[in-house]
Order: structure tokens, then sequence, then C-alpha cells
């Protein structure tokens, strides 16, 4: 891998909200995360992966790489760092939605479940209520 991943720097938000555009990942409820972690490069901001923290568990959200950065490992970096947070947190849990990364999850531990399956707070997130599809797959990894 080569560039650095470590949280998000003051006056960086625009180019993370930029990169979720080109991604098109939802921006709904970013400001409601706890933690944006992100990787940069000598070209500068080329991923992120963002944690919202709530009483039953994480919701990992918006883990992009720049087209130009792919295949580095990045995103792998990037979604350990934002475990290790949640892991720090003690979080019982990291729970996500995707529409196209079912298949890139489960390497880090990740399984589908039902909707119904995560916790009612969780739930109350953005992206469950508004920002992602009733059809996209829920996962969840145990921590």
């Amino acid at each position: 891998m080569t560039g650095v991943v470590e949280p998000i720097r003051d006056g960086e938000l625009e180019s993370v909200l930029a990169l979720l555009r080109e991604s098109r990942l939802p921006l709904d409820g970013l400001d409601q995360t706890v933690c944006i972690v992100v990787a940069r490069d000598d070209g500068g901001l080329v991923g992120t992966a963002a944690l919202e923290m709530y009483p039953d568990g994480a919701l990992l959200r918006s883990v992009a790489v720049a087209p130009r950065a792919q295949g580095r490992g990045l995103g792998h970096e990037l979604v350990e760092a934002a475990l290790r947070i949640a892991r720090d947190a003690d979080a019982p849990a990291v729970f996500l939605l995707t529409t196209t990364a079912e298949h890139y999850f489960p390497r880090f531990g990740f399984a589908q479940i039902e909707r119904q399956d995560v916790p009612a707070s969780v739930r109350t997130s953005l992206e469950f209520t508004t920002a992602c599809p009733s059809s996209a797959t829920v996962m969840r990894k145990l921590l």
C-alpha cells in the first residue's frame, strides 16, 4: 500500500464529500459520524471511511477510494482503521448497508443479516431511514 490512513483534518470535509459524490455514495447523515478516517497520497485525499456510534453498535459507512488509487489496499486499510476505532469504543458490533459491495466485506468478518436484526438505535441513522434503499444488503461484524 502507498498512502497514509489517519483521521480527517480540519478543512478536508469538502474533499471527502466530493469523493463520496464521485463514488455515488449518500451524504445524508455524514455530520452524525463520530469519526472519519481518510487516505492520502502525494496527490491529496484519495479515500475515506466513516463510523457512526450508537448505544448498541457502530455503523460503518462512506467507504470509498478514488479510482486513481484503487488496487493499492487503501480500502482495506480504511476499513481496518474504522474497525479499530469501533473496538476501542467497545462497540459490540459494526453494521453496514451496501448496494454494491456485499462481496467485499466478508473478508473483514462481515456477514449478511436481516434488516430487523439490526439494533433499533442503529436503525435510527439516516443511512437506514432515508439514505440507503430498503433493498440494500445489511451486514454485521461482531467485535
